[in-house]
């Protein structure tokens, strides 16, 4: 059988991993009264193409390079779509898998899952049947496409197998097999516990300037932020930089994991010195996997608009405010016994959350066959599949 996965960008990367680790130990364990083996391709469009957001967390996690990048690089949603759907129909011609496997909800998942069934190939998708319900999300868009066209679903919780069932998917097409990005998680927790806050800080720091020592005690917040709801408009950001610099820095280290986005905009509405000047707030380049990892660990809270990280917040009980207004993985909600509460971008929320939120203590939780071998029923789901 010979299986083509499709990446694109660093939610991916954390997917894909135990999926590629998975048929390597697959193919070893054959032998020759059963020689069915997996011939997998890694083809990789480039959409997140620099050192930082894609070789380093290609080389932290152990993936082989892709036996074929695109480097279709950045541009607009249809600009990356586009071109990668016409760079991907000439590998899927070449090389005729049997399966096409995409994954999560970015421009690479839509491209290829469009692409292979104009071919007639068939299409997997992990982590189908989230759902936002928020149309002017472009990851709802890809979500939705790709899930309408996949003739295998790989769901992630109960959730979402309700949500493709709403939308008329037969069972017949339906597998659940919990969250791989746990089982990332789970292979990489005793590598990331080694690592030191102090030199994940020093290493990475955007510009250089004293710090006081933080250490494992949670005395410090942890900080993503990407979304152009959140980063696109000045009316937005400016109240939070405020918000961050006069009251919550104040009260707790911030460590701020820069996205590029997020520095461009930064800059060019001229909050970006302020940032920087601010005490208790230290701006750090995109992290490697294990460093990211290592500072969720031992966060006092998450601050983020990170779908991804909001997983992690539950399995590791870092209490979490999503800076959004909806999520496509309820399962992350402190309702639905996870660690994440919305708060969007309004700062009195923001503001009333926090503070209670500090109050609370770590409560890790591990939703349903979130146990580290979701990689091993996707490829059983996979090599079983009947049409």
């Amino acid at each position: 059988m010979k299986i083509i996965s499709v990446v694109g960008a660093r939610p991916n990367f954390m997917k894909v991993a135990p999926f590629i680790h998975t048929i390597h130990t697959f193919n070893e364990q054959q032998v020759t009264s059963n020689p069915e083996r997996v011939t997998h391709i890694l083809v990789h469009t480039g959409q997140h193409y620099d050192d930082r957001m894609s070789k380093a967390f290609f080389e932290a996690l152990n993936i082989p390079d892709a036996d074929i990048n695109l480097g279709i690089g950045s541009g607009s949603h249809a600009e990356q779509v586009g071109q990668s759907m016409i760079a991907l129909e000439k590998v899927f011609e070449t090389e005729k898998p049997d399966w096409v496997v995409v994954y999560g909800d970015v421009n690479a998942t839509l491209a290829a899952s469009v692409t292979a069934k104009k071919l007639h190939i068939r299409v997997c998708h992990v982590e189908a049947g989230l759902r936002s319900g928020d149309l002017k999300m472009p990851e709802e868009i890809n979500r939705l496409v790709t899930d309408r066209l996949s003739d295998l679903l790989l769901t992630p919780d109960r959730l979402s197998i309700e949500n493709l069932k709403l939308e008329g998917v037969s069972d017949s097409r339906i597998r659940f097999v919990g969250n791989i990005m746990i089982d990332t998680l789970e292979a990489n927790r005793e590598k990331a516990e080694q690592l030191s806050i102090q030199h994940i800080i020093k290493k990475n720091l955007i510009v250089l300037k004293p710090f006081s020592p933080i250490n494992e005690n949670q005395h410090f917040a942890l900080m993503t932020l990407h979304r152009p709801s959140n980063v696109d408009h000045k009316d937005v950001l400016e109240p939070l930089v405020h918000f961050l610099s006069n009251e919550i820095a104040g009260k707790l280290n911030i460590i701020w994991a820069v996205h590029p986005r997020t520095e461009k905009q930064l800059k060019t509405f001229n909050l970006w010195d302020k940032v920087l000047s601010t005490p208790g707030i230290y701006l750090v380049h995109p992290l490697d996997y294990h460093s990211m990892l290592k500072l969720n660990m031992h966060a006092r809270i998450m601050l983020t608009d990170s779908g991804g990280l909001q997983e992690e917040c539950t399995v590791l009980g870092t209490p979490c405010l999503t800076m959004r207004w909806n999520t496509e993985r309820p399962i992350t909600l402190r309702e639905h016994g996870g660690a994440s509460v919305l708060v969007g971008n309004n700062i009195d929320r923001i503001r009333k959350e926090f503070n209670e939120t500090l109050n609370k203590n770590r409560n890790p939780e591990r939703p349903e066959l979130w146990d580290g071998k979701t990689a091993e029923r996707c490829l059983q789901a996979i090599l079983g599949y009947k049409l």
